[in-house]
């Protein structure tokens, strides 16, 4: 193994392995640093997958029950938790292993140990085993740092693995709590308050903000709580945690709702209040690197103040989504290259939330347009006129579409239905090409399918929806 690397990435997760592989595609000398066992990072091991496995289960664990309404007869379905959390660590695995060929494929060393900078070209990678710690110094004319993010802690509800849980624990649970208080309506929050819902908890949803989802729509959130209401799932926003008690049962919550003193007991309570970047004890700010607030700071190619130090993902102060991360590793190992590169345009990062019904948008909301000072149009189509979606018996949500009315310019799509996550991509596309709203419903769209949605949306921001 050389010790000696064009580029050195601390960190395997969608950033970290995603830019080792684009350098050594670009001919560079690459080697990944990993502290887990496994390379992936968080979204492999404890993060997006894992999480959308589990979602997965409790999606058709819902389909199975209602199959009577299509036809099919099923006798009592119910849920095997054992072996739901096999399936998610196949899949997980499966993943974990594909990665490593990746790093094969592309001839990258893969080193399996806490890396710390000891110099500015210099990493130093310690591993334990059953001999004991070892150490090795690995030299890199490029250093990337993508050591991601972790669960955020706050000191009113510290976790202890049982009746206090952060995310990675929540994926862990040998059993379905009976019931769970989950503290944070962002995607984290909502996608558990899912899982545990259909898996049979009684969930209730705690916001600190006036809606679920504060980044969305303010439509698409009111959509998500009358769907959540029909789930059974509780809601109480505008409520501030106070204190947390422990007892035989679980946990006791002291809350202020509106200016109210309130309290809510459960078995469970579930953190879900952000993350928090892993920026700490990894020698960067004696080599010059700015933190701010534990975020390194960059420049728009993702440099930090030591030019030859790069940064990316969780760890800078950029939205906290892998699709996100892989797009800056592809930017900085290019950049490092000497390609020609644009930074990352933030203002299109499609956001993406897979609980159900699953939430996506891209782009600005209505009233971030009209606050912008654009002169706007809305247009909007329920999935309950469509039919691919009476098909699916998925006809909850709808495609908003906020546009232009000057230029006709798309400024934002959002959609609250069935496979959201993915009809948003066509969404994306249209607006990295500075595609009109007319273009988008001229383009000719498949019948049945759910894309429609979109196509009609767009047809409505004009004031001429065909079907509804």
């Amino acid at each position: 193994m050389s010790d000696t690397y064009d580029l050195i990435v601390i960190g395997s997760g969608p950033g970290g392995y995603v830019a080792a592989i684009r350098a050594a595609q670009l001919g560079m000398s690459v080697a990944v640093v990993e502290k887990d066992p496994k390379f992936g990072g968080t979204c492999l091991h404890r993060g997006c997958i894992p999480t959308k496995a589990l979602l997965h289960t409790a999606s058709k664990l819902e389909e199975i029950k209602q199959a009577a309404s299509i036809g099919i007869r099923v006798d009592a379905p119910e849920l095997d938790l054992d072996k739901a959390h096999a399936y998610k660590d196949g899949v997980v695995n499966k993943n974990a292993k594909g990665i490593e060929f990746l790093f094969k494929k592309n001839k990258i060393q893969g080193i399996q140990g806490f890396g710390c900078l000891v110099g500015p070209h210099h990493v130093e990678v310690t591993s334990t085993s059953d001999e004991g710690s070892q150490k090795v110094v690995l030299e890199g004319k490029h250093i990337l740092v993508a050591t991601g993010s972790v669960p955020r802690a706050i000191p009113i509800a510290p976790t202890d693995g049982v009746k206090v849980i952060d995310s990675d624990h929540a994926l862990r649970l040998d059993h379905v709590p009976k019931s769970m208080v989950v503290l944070g309506a962002g995607a984290v929050g909502t996608e558990f308050a899912s899982i545990f819902s259909a898996f049979g908890s009684e969930v209730t949803l705690v916001e600190m903000l006036p809606r679920l989802l504060p980044i969305e729509d303010e439509e698409v959130s009111a959509e998500l709580r009358r769907s959540f209401r029909k789930r059974k799932i509780e809601v109480m926003t505008d409520t501030k945690l106070v204190k947390v008690e422990h007892n035989d049962d679980g946990v006791l919550l002291a809350l202020e709702r509106e200016g109210l003193a309130t309290g809510l007991a459960a078995e469970v309570l579930l953190v879900a209040v952000g993350r928090a970047p892993v920026s700490s004890d990894l020698g960067l700010e004696e080599l010059g690197v700015v933190i701010d607030r534990g975020y390194i700071e960059v420049n728009a190619h993702m440099q930090t103040a030591v030019p030859h130090i790069y940064a990316i993902g969780d760890v800078v102060n950029t939205p906290w989504l892998a699709h996100v991360a892989s797009s800056e590793g592809i930017l900085a190992a290019e950049h490092m290259a000497g390609e020609e590169v644009e930074g990352v345009n933030y203002d299109l990062v499609p956001s993406c939330t897979y609980c159900e019904p699953e939430v996506a948008s891209v782009g600005m909301t209505e009233a971030q347009a009209r606050e912008q000072g654009y002169e706007v149009e809305i247009g909007k189509f329920p999935f309950s006129a469509l039919a691919k979606a009476g098909i699916l018996g998925q006809t909850e949500g709808f495609v908003k579409i906020v546009r232009d009315t000057k230029y006709d310019e798309l400024l934002g799509v959002h959609i609250i239905g069935a496979h959201a996550t993915d009809l948003i991509a066509e969404a994306c596309v249209a607006m990295r090409v500075e595609s009109t709203t007319e273009e988008l419903f001229r383009t000719m769209h498949a019948h049945p399918t759910l894309s429609e949605a979109v196509m009609e949306a767009a047809h409505a921001a004009f004031g001429h929806s065909i079907h509804y």
